[in-house]
């Protein structure tokens, strides 16, 4: 499957088979969707030309960047076009968010004393944009000048369009509790062709670890609550895609389901190498932030099997992975991971290869999910929610 990456037709081939696996298990499928490939669009924006003046000068394409919808931009000096600035002094990362996040179209001027973190963002806003159809932002122009907002401009820009077909897979057992949910999921996707280091080298990023592993859990885990009839709560089993291309398959997923009824989310990340604690340990990300990682301790009393807090807080976890766009909607959404981040020398590297993982030990994680599971899938233990205004 060359590296299951989003956005090519490797990826599909990943998705057929887990849809095949759903099925050969007669798992059900969300009401709204016809079979088990929950399928979406994205929006691929990218400026195609792009002429500006500043003060009667055109600008350097490298001192100026585009955000914004599919719309052509034809900014003249007559316009009434909002003119604002980020200033010297000013804290440009928070300055930054609160114009993109504005509804209103501007033409803003960065003083030139933020050039070093201009020069940063700019080649990568300068890429191709992508959003969902229906969550366009205005147009916006950030410029690198040291003219003031009074100065006189002209922008015209076209732009290039193209739609993107994505899909998620999941499946259902529908429980006792139609409307009260708990997920099982796992990103399928992986980061696909890396370029060689040598001539005739490995080239293809496998991602048996990132995340075949939790994927293999989260069929696993489907094919184990199916043998055991219908369950209190209703469990939904979900393979994302493009969680390595901005998170986009989760970002879909939650605006399909009303966040309440989501009682917990079990989001299983690489879980094919054993962690720094033992090869029967497990860590859950934001671990402080419910009681979930308090309710999967409480479980796991007298098993061979130990789940801690995230050893690694100065990585981000929690807001890295699919968990993070539930728990901003107060889902107590938390990763399950094992593996030492902080030195695997196969993370995203071509080496993430099926003889890397240690099966026993993936094996154990996958049970262990399972028995802490129970309570939650029963009804009998409910995580609180997260407080989303405490998230980044």
């Amino acid at each position: 499957m060359r590296g299951r990456q989003a956005f090519t037709p490797d990826i599909d081939k990943a998705a057929d088979y887990i849809s095949d696996k759903f099925g050969q298990m007669d798992l059900d499928k969300l009401d709204s969707e016809s079979d088990y490939l929950q399928k979406f669009e994205v929006l691929s924006i990218k400026v195609k030309n792009a002429d500006i003046e500043v003060g009667g000068t055109e600008v350097s394409p490298d001192d100026f960047f585009v955000l914004g919808d599919t719309a052509n931009i034809e900014w003249a000096e007559t316009n009434e076009i909002e003119a604002v600035q980020i200033a010297e002094g000013e804290n440009f990362q928070q300055r930054f968010n609160e114009i993109r996040e504005s509804t209103a179209e501007a033409f803003v001027y960065v003083d030139k004393s933020h050039e070093a973190i201009f020069r940063r963002y700019q080649p990568f806003f300068s890429r191709a944009s992508r959003t969902f159809p229906k969550e366009q932002s205005s147009n916006k122009i950030f410029v690198l000048s040291s003219k003031s907002s009074e100065t006189s401009f002209n922008a015209y820009v076209t732009k290039e369009t193209d739609r993107l077909e994505l899909a998620n897979v999941v499946g259902k057992i529908e429980g006792n509790r139609k409307d009260e949910y708990v997920v099982f999921s796992a990103h399928y996707d992986h980061i696909g062709i890396r370029q060689p280091n040598a001539a005739g080298a490995d080239s293809i990023a496998n991602g048996a670890n990132d995340n075949a592993s939790g994927t293999t859990a989260v069929i696993e885990l489907a094919k184990y609550f199916k043998s055991k009839g219908t369950p209190e709560r209703t469990l939904l089993f979900v393979a994302f895609t493009a969680e390595e291309s901005g998170g986009y398959g989760s970002q879909y997923f939650s605006k399909q389901l009303e966040p309440d009824q989501i009682m917990a989310m079990f989001n299983i990340e690489m879980i094919g190498k054993p962690a720094v604690e033992g090869p029967n340990t497990a860590w859950i990300t934001g671990f402080e932030k419910s009681s979930f990682g308090e309710l999967l301790q409480k479980s796991a009393e007298g098993t061979i099997y130990e789940f801690y807090p995230d050893p690694y807080p100065n990585q981000n976890l929690f807001y890295r992975s699919d968990n993070a766009t539930l728990a901003r909607l107060g889902v107590p959404a938390h990763t399950i991971s094992t593996t030492p981040i902080d030195v695997d020398p196969d993370y995203h590297q071509v080496s993430d290869e099926f003889e890397t993982i240690d099966v026993a030990h993936l094996t154990n994680t996958i049970r262990a999910i399972s028995q802490a599971a129970v309570g939650i899938v029963s009804g009998q233990d409910t995580p609180t929610r997260v407080d989303a205004s405490q998230l980044n």
